[in-house]
């Protein structure tokens, strides 16, 4: 983690700890954010594609097969490599696959400049990165808060988020993407790091 992102998660904590009842009691619970934004752009978005709608295990041994049947290196080359069949027999299903492989693709021919990420706004990431097959907004989100470190991104369609925010804010039901947004208002610009709080509370981080 490098200095700068550790005063900003100083500062977050402060933030939410001053704007916000039910955060500021969380924060203090769990003390510290331990997030620290880390990885390989291409490498971090392949195994959150391998990831999406499986078990953590299951994602796991399968990401265990690519890197092996990649010898150790999830580049765009060694992707188009192993091609769509050999990424199949590692356990990969034909529409990872295909995803897969576009991003490859993409990140070669630039149309995907995924190293020119971290300079781009918000906005220009999340366009970026949905435009590839198989990214949807979740993943886009996740890379935004686990690899690029952007401070202010609000998941409102994840599942352990709603499910904290509802137990955290005695809320009779799953609060819809409106209600997450108002209710996180003051939390920005620290937003994510909020966030990471709330899953916290229900002992499990989707990517850390």
């Amino acid at each position: 983690m490098n200095l700068q992102y550790s005063r900003e998660l100083t500062r977050a904590r402060r933030h939410l700890d001053k704007v916000d009842p039910t955060m500021s009691e969380l924060v203090r619970r769990i003390g510290r954010c331990t997030l620290s934004p880390s990885g390989e752009p291409f490498a971090v978005l392949i195994r959150a594609i391998i990831a999406q709608l499986i078990s953590t295990k299951a994602a796991a041994t399968i990401n265990a097969r690519v890197e092996t049947a990649a010898d150790g290196k999830l580049t765009p080359e060694a992707i188009l490599a192993l091609g769509e069949q050999g990424l199949r027999s590692c356990g990969v299903s034909a529409t990872k696959a295909q995803a897969m492989l576009d991003l490859a693709t993409r990140t070669l021919d630039h149309r995907t400049p995924l190293h020119q990420l971290a300079e781009m706004s918000d906005e220009q990431v999340f366009s970026c990165l949905t435009a590839i097959r198989g990214i949807g907004i979740w993943t886009a989100e996740m890379f935004m808060i686990f690899c690029l470190g952007r401070l202010d991104v609000l998941p409102v369609g994840d599942l352990g988020l709603r499910a904290g925010v509802q137990d955290l804010y005695h809320l009779e039901t799953l609060p819809s993407a409106r209600v997450l947004r108002e209710l996180a208002e003051p939390w920005q610009p620290y937003r994510s790091i909020a966030t990471w709080y709330v899953w916290r509370s229900r002992g499990s981080v989707p990517q850390s």
